[in-house]
């Protein structure tokens, strides 16, 4: 077999891989209900607009696509974003092969990228860190074409893929020192700090994030000061970093872990390409993750955060199993992760979707996807809709916005679902009719042993018409108390400005 016919064959198995993953996604999308944060992001996408109160418009986009192609469905909502990972993979081959001048690292690196779980997991999950996740590849893409090609214009792509980066998630911010690190330490890139083509890139990006700018400006920067408040220290607490690494063994998955942690601990001891390669690798890694690791000192890091880094970390996870020379303990090791990460990688993805939809594998005990994944949320709204339907309800009440989120989607489409609270989430929504809010309204929220001082102090006459189980098989996950309101003493609709603007 000549040199050719073996990169021939090695790119349409590469290919045929990560379709293969991408279709076994598409299965499971179909098949598991919506976590409340799809279903809010898909209330977004209904209502799309320059910003939100949580996170720029990227992930509303994604998922108004999906729904134009397959409907107000969970394989609707969650379809573009996992097909995005066919143009994640190319980008993330392309970097690698541009950087490392190896086709064999460059397919290793895009299928052990496909087969982590903040891959496939976070794909599947339509979270603003979906096409974050796929922009940043495109990040490290245009910035290998930058090095391969020593044009100018392709500081405009970087800009381009940075710019839909900061409208995924704020997280992208950090590109900006992460690429200047990497133009000051390697010496043969330092004049493009002098190029107007940089500075053109950089203009490209804020065009490109300029609405979410507007839209924050309208709104009294509402979104910034939200995110970015995340960075106050108020004090700390060493048990957040206990809970971190675990998960990003667990979301890496282990075994392309242990060679991400290998393949960047040989590109800093200079092996395994050169130094612009190595250098660019590890800025798009640890720049974020130094971040991370000072933030989980005193406040959590959820494990999905870390997906601009992913793209870096299975490149260099790819550089360890097939560019690094190892001694021999340690090319077993690495034999042995790169061989069995992919059959690891599928089984820990079926053992979550099955865990998450039925609770077989924990014997029906709570586990941690429990409470987010709406597992039991289309029998528990039927019978939430016939009892709204018996009693005359005009309009449904939620508490909280992971509720009202779910009962937006599983109720009939036309049905009132109102949070009366937390006015600023909706702000990019019409207001709800207000003869609609005049008559009988049916509050829904999880039983307690007092009702929230909103009900209390809102409605003269309150009424405990039902009691519904959300279950996942035998086990309850919640029990919900369905209370008739009417009679309102005040305003049904909060509008007290959030916390952020008082």
């Amino acid at each position: 077999m000549t040199s050719n016919e073996g990169g021939t064959r090695l790119v349409r198995n590469t290919i045929l891989t990560v379709s293969a993953l991408v279709l076994l996604r598409l299965v499971g999308a179909a098949l598991t209900p919506l976590t409340f944060d799809e279903a809010y992001y898909w209330i977004w996408s209904k209502n799309l607009a320059l910003g939100y109160y949580d996170h720029p418009p990227g992930v509303a986009l994604v998922i108004r696509l999906g729904t134009m192609i397959a409907g107000d469905s969970e394989l609707g909502v969650r379809l573009v974003s996992i097909v995005l990972a066919l143009p994640m993979s190319f980008a993330v081959y392309r970097a690698a092969e541009i950087l490392f001048g190896s086709q064999r690292v460059a397919a290793n690196a895009a299928i052990l990228l496909n087969v982590t779980l903040m891959a496939a997991v976070g794909t599947l999950i339509v979270t603003p860190d979906s096409p974050l996740l796929v922009a940043s590849s495109f990040v490290l893409f245009f910035l290998a074409k930058v090095l391969e090609s020593g044009r100018g214009a392709w500081w405009l792509a970087v800009g381009a893929a940075a710019g839909a980066a900061l409208v995924s998630k704020y997280t992208a911010m950090f590109f900006g020192p992460a690429i200047l690190i990497w133009l000051i330490v390697v010496p043969k890139l330092r004049p493009w700090l002098l190029s107007p083509w940089l500075y053109l890139g950089g203009l490209v990006a804020l065009i490109v994030f300029s609405p979410v700018i507007l839209w924050n400006a309208d709104h009294g920067w509402v979104s910034f000061i939200k995110q970015l408040g995340r960075g106050e220290v108020v004090s700390f607490r060493l048990s957040f970093i206990g809970e971190l690494i675990p998960t990003q063994i667990a979301f890496a998955t282990p075994l392309v872990f242990i060679l991400g942690a290998m393949g960047l601990y040989a590109l800093m001891r200079r092996e395994g390409g050169a130094l612009a390669s190595r250098v660019l690798i590890g800025v798009m890694f640890w720049v974020v993750t130094l971040y991370f690791l000072w933030h989980s000192l005193h406040a959590r890091v959820e494990a999905n955060w870390f997906a601009p880094v992913y793209p870096a970390l299975a490149i260099a996870a790819a550089v360890a199993a097939s560019l690094t020379r190892w001694e021999r303990v340690s090319q077993r090791v690495a034999d042995f992760c790169l061989r069995w990460a992919s059959p690891v990688g599928v089984l820990m993805f079926v053992a979550l979707i099955v865990q998450a939809n039925t609770g077989v594998l924990s014997g029906f005990r709570r586990d941690a996807t429990v409470r987010s994944i709406g597992v039991g949320w289309p029998v528990l709204a039927a019978e939430i809709e016939a009892t709204r339907a018996r009693v005359g309800a005009a309009c449904v009440l939620a508490p909280d916005y992971g509720t009202a989120s779910w009962l937006a989607f599983y109720l009939p489409k036309d049905t009132c679902v109102v949070q009366p609270t937390q006015r600023i989430r909706w702000v990019n929504m019409a207001e709800p009719d207000p003869a609609k809010l005049s008559g009988k309204l049916l509050w829904v929220d999880e039983v307690r042993a007092n009702l929230q001082p909103y009900v209390t102090e809102t409605f003269n006459k309150i009424e405990r018409v039902a009691e519904f189980k959300r279950l996942r098989g035998p086990l309850v996950i919640e029990t919900y108390g369905l209370d008739l309101v009417e009679g309102a003493k005040r305003a049904v609709l909060d509008n007290s400005p959030p916390l952020e603007l008082q």
